[in-house]
């Protein structure tokens, strides 16, 4: 059996179209399956609408927060408490096409496979600043983890192997694209063209990613803390240089009036150390977040999963 996550804010609209689409994709290939959304405390009737879809059919669960936690909690929260032999995770947007869930099931079934993802062969629809946004994020990712996450998305397939090795992590501050590259396992690949939304807009503003990218990179790579040691050898190496100018103009009767060259360096040298200082703070800001190690998030209420949570106990 498989367990299909799929993280769910403000989607009343696509809850019913994912239900519908997933299991008429599910029951025509016979392939045994669990459907589990997760209402990120979502502020319109997307959990009335997840607890109807279950109404009809037993094979849909859901899990409610008691507030929004962000779509990292909301597919960490959906591989707690999927019972399947390997879960997918998937939006709810159907912007991951669920065909493709079928072509996974396939591989990882026939094959000594135990990550299948989905990569991207094409974007869809995106503006350019995204497009570039998107491209710088990833080579950071790849040029201060090694990994390569190019084209990567939260669409695959992970077998409970691999599910049960994320569930271990203890960390509060996560990055599940990352994370389930991190654990290894033999993986494969399948390729998708991004589609357009069935209904409504994307929640994601420029700061929301903006803020995203921050927070996935920091919780994962300590490159930028490494940069700031770059930046202090650098200054060094100027200031080396600059004093060794310095004194030969003093000796040879060429040294200049004034204070534009110390006024540089001092505006240069401050804006190095604020800015060094507020990496820094970061990263301390998340070791207090996870020396505090309050839950990812907390579950206001279940459907079609009480029960079931005591078969898999």
């Amino acid at each position: 059996m498989i367990s299909i996550i799929i993280p769910a804010y403000n989607e009343q609209a696509n809850v019913p179209v994912a239900a519908e689409r997933i299991s008429k994709l599910m029951a025509e290939n016979d392939i045994s399956y669990e459907m589990i959304f997760v209402n990120d405390g979502s502020a319109d009737s997307t959990w009335e609408k997840i607890c109807e879809e279950a109404e009809k059919n037993d094979n849909i669960c859901g899990i409610s927060f008691s507030r929004n936690f962000g779509k990292e909690s909301a597919i960490f929260a959906g591989l707690k408490y999927a019972r399947g032999d390997a879960c997918v995770t998937i939006d709810c947007d159907m912007q991951h096409p669920p065909e493709t869930i079928v072509e996974m099931y396939n591989i990882w079934k026939n094959n000594d496979v135990d990550v299948v993802e989905g990569k991207k062969s094409s974007r869809g629809k995106e503006n350019i600043f995204y497009k570039g946004f998107s491209k710088l994020f990833y080579g950071l990712i790849k040029h201060a983890s090694g990994l390569d996450m190019t084209a990567a998305s939260d669409f695959k397939l992970i077998d409970r192997k691999a599910v049960d090795a994320l569930n271990e992590m203890p960390e509060r501050l996560t990055f599940f694209r990352a994370m389930s590259s991190w654990v290894g396992f033999k993986t494969e690949y399948v390729y998708f063209d991004v589609s357009q939304r069935e209904n409504g807009k994307s929640t994601w503003s420029v700061k929301s990613l903006f803020k995203y990218a921050i927070n996935s990179i920091t919780s994962f790579t300590s490159a930028p803390l490494h940069a700031v040691t770059v930046c202090g050898v650098l200054m060094l190496a100027i200031s080396v240089v600059l004093a060794v100018n310095t004194i030969y103009n003093k000796i040879v009767g060429n040294s200049l009036e004034g204070f534009t060259t110390v006024i540089l360096l001092q505006l240069l040298t401050s804006s190095i150390i604020m800015i060094s200082l507020g990496i820094i703070g970061y990263y301390i800001s998340k070791i207090y977040d996870e020396i505090k190690a309050r839950p990812r998030y907390v579950v206001r209420e279940l459907k079609n999963l009480d029960k079931k949570c005591e078969e898999k106990k």
